[in-house]
């Protein structure tokens, strides 16, 4: 599919490339030569991201191998091609900046998604010290850890159950105009050069208990079963509840809150929380 195909002629789209080695803070800088460059759209890992929103793609950083994620990141597959130029179509952007590690993968990017030549490269050099880029550099080999940017809210489906922190960072649009924040999501991949990080069942299955065991009309748990999908942590409880306990309000709170101080204290996610009633506590019975 071809850029002729989607545009007409009249309405030729910039593109822009922002290069740079891996780990060097290219998706941190992102935002920012975008800014420069006057355009709303990056391509960067496999996304199509519209300022802070993911709008087309899947992350490569998800893929199992470093291969599979540059494959990803190229755009090989048909499926992966058709969802960006769908994108494309839709939203008819007047520029675009893609983000690669070299000038021969941002051209392959541009070539595979029909999109006209690149018109200007800016290289991580020209926006970031060599010290910035050191720094990014140990931190990407000794935490794993890669930026995508956009909010954590917007990739944290995408990324279900994998490590995910927010960073917030004051940007100037430009003289005189105010400062926003700009939001960005720090992720660990599924590969990692600090190797695989797991969480065992039974912390996830303590953490709820204990919450469990802090919540007034809980009397008792009768049963915690985990169980991990790959996407993150399902959860299923029986609980014996007390006498006069509101059971459907009560326990949407306590699921509301279990959910939320797992996700905070694990950074892993929970798909999927049940808990049921199975018998009820009456005080009174035991005076």
């Amino acid at each position: 599919m071809l850029l002729k195909e989607i545009f007409p002629l009249s309405n030729k789209m910039k593109v822009y490339a922002f290069v740079g080695p891996s780990g060097t803070g290219k998706s941190y800088r992102a935002q920012m030569v975008a800014g420069e460059k006057d355009t709303h759209f990056i391509i960067d890992d496999g996304l199509l991201i519209k300022d802070n929103e993911v709008i087309a793609g899947e992350s490569a950083k998800k893929a199992p191998t470093k291969v599979a994620t540059v494959k990803h990141a190229l755009f090989y597959e048909e499926s992966e091609k058709e969802e960006i130029i769908k994108a494309l179509r839709k939203y008819r952007p007047q520029s675009i900046l893609i983000l690669g590690t070299s000038d021969g993968m941002v051209k392959k990017i541009a070539e595979n998604l029909g999109l006209p030549e690149i018109e200007e490269t800016i290289y991580i050099t020209d926006v970031a010290t060599e010290q910035e880029m050191e720094t990014a550099r140990k931190i990407r080999v000794t935490e794993g850890k890669h930026v995508i940017p956009v909010p954590t809210f917007e990739i944290k489906k995408d990324f279900s159950g994998y490590l995910l922190d927010p960073l917030q960072i004051f940007k100037s649009k430009g003289k005189g105009q105010k400062p926003y924040i700009s939001e960005k999501s720090i992720i660990r991949p599924t590969f990692s050069y600090m190797g695989r990080f797991t969480i065992s069942d039974l912390v996830f299955r303590q953490i709820v208990e204990y919450l469990a065991s802090q919540t007034p009309g809980i009397y008792k748990i009768l049963k915690t079963r985990v169980e991990n999908y790959g996407e993150g942590a399902k959860i299923y409880m029986e609980v014996t509840i007390v006498y006069g306990y509101n059971v459907v309000e009560g326990l949407k709170e306590f699921k509301e809150k279990a959910k939320k101080e797992i996700e905070k204290l694990t950074a892993m996610n929970v798909v999927e929380l049940d808990v049921v009633a199975k018998n009820i506590y009456v005080p009174e019975k035991d005076e």
